[in-house]
């Protein structure tokens, strides 16, 4: 599959996704948009990728929308809309909405500048991993914008209510090490070191332990930030363990804990996730 603006690049079961407009700092794009939702459909059916890692070329991340249109840039009426076959949808969301249902681990490496969408779109994400140069920038009320990419449900949940609404009504623009400080990020790098540490962090995963595993995990923890009582978790823990303990990983895991190697796991999430999954209802977009 090609691409435009972003690269797809798969090396020992790592996939790195790049975005790929280094001259315009990576700006947001409709085809960019397209190309992500793309890439997680290409990855999730790939047992060859067990890691995403996703990236900007040159020295930013992605500093947010494209603005080339001045200042009709978020007026939906002044927009070729002919090639968006879900015009009343916010872009953003429906990236991160792809990733929220990604069967793989996704750690963002953001390398650089940062804003609007270009960190909306990380909070989906499950690590994000940053540069020392990198800045972000939750800029909306300073565009005269909202929040998009479903971040005022994202945002909250990983920094809490307070520092969200700092950021968020401020728009201001804050570095790497506040970032840290503020639950944003998970560890901060000098530039060179940063892919070589996200890049550990996906082996660690990659190396040693089960794919189906790893998707059934990941979900479980999502899906329960909004179940109103343990019971929710309780249903999906047992029936996930009685499914799961049946199988040719569950056996493997505790072969080769006993026998002191590592572990050789062969089911495949394209094709061995339990017959239940997924569990959770697919929401359809209605218009307000």
């Amino acid at each position: 599959m090609s691409y435009e603006h972003i690269l797809y690049e798969v090396e020992d079961r790592i996939l790195t996704i790049t975005l790929n407009r280094p001259d315009k700092l990576n700006a947001f794009t409709p085809t960019m948009r397209e190309e992500l939702i793309r890439a997680f459909d290409q990855a999730d059916e790939d047992d060859d990728v067990r890691v995403i890692i996703v990236t900007g070329a040159g020295r930013g991340f992605c500093a947010g929308a494209d603005l080339s249109r001045g200042a009709d840039s978020f007026d939906p009426t002044k927009k070729d809309t002919s090639s968006d076959p879900y015009p009343d949808r916010d872009g953003g969301g429906r990236i991160t909405l792809r990733i929220f249902d990604s069967k793989k681990p996704v750690i963002a490496a953001v390398n650089g500048p940062s804003a609007g969408v270009g960190v909306t779109m990380t909070l989906a994400m499950d690590f994000r991993l940053a540069s020392t140069a990198a800045r972000f920038g939750l800029v909306f009320t300073r565009r005269g914008v909202v929040m998009e990419a479903c971040s005022s449900w994202f945002l909250p949940r990983i920094v809490g209510m307070q520092q969200a609404l700092e950021w968020v009504m401020t728009g201001r623009v804050f570095g790497a090490e506040e970032a840290l400080r503020g639950g944003l990020v998970r560890s901060l790098h000098e530039p060179d070191d940063l892919l070589p540490a996200a890049r550990a962090l996906a082996r660690e995963i990659a190396d040693n332990t089960s794919g189906v595993s790893v998707a059934m995990n990941r979900q479980m923890m999502w899906k329960m930030l909004t179940a109103d009582h343990p019971m929710e978790a309780h249903r999906v823990d047992s029936r996930g363990m009685r499914s799961l303990g049946q199988l040719a990983d569950a056996r493997e895991g505790v072969a080769s804990f006993l026998e002191k190697r590592p572990p050789n796991f062969t089911l495949r999430p394209s094709r061995d996730m339990p017959d239940w999954y997924p569990w959770w209802p697919e929401r359809e977009f209605k218009k307000i």
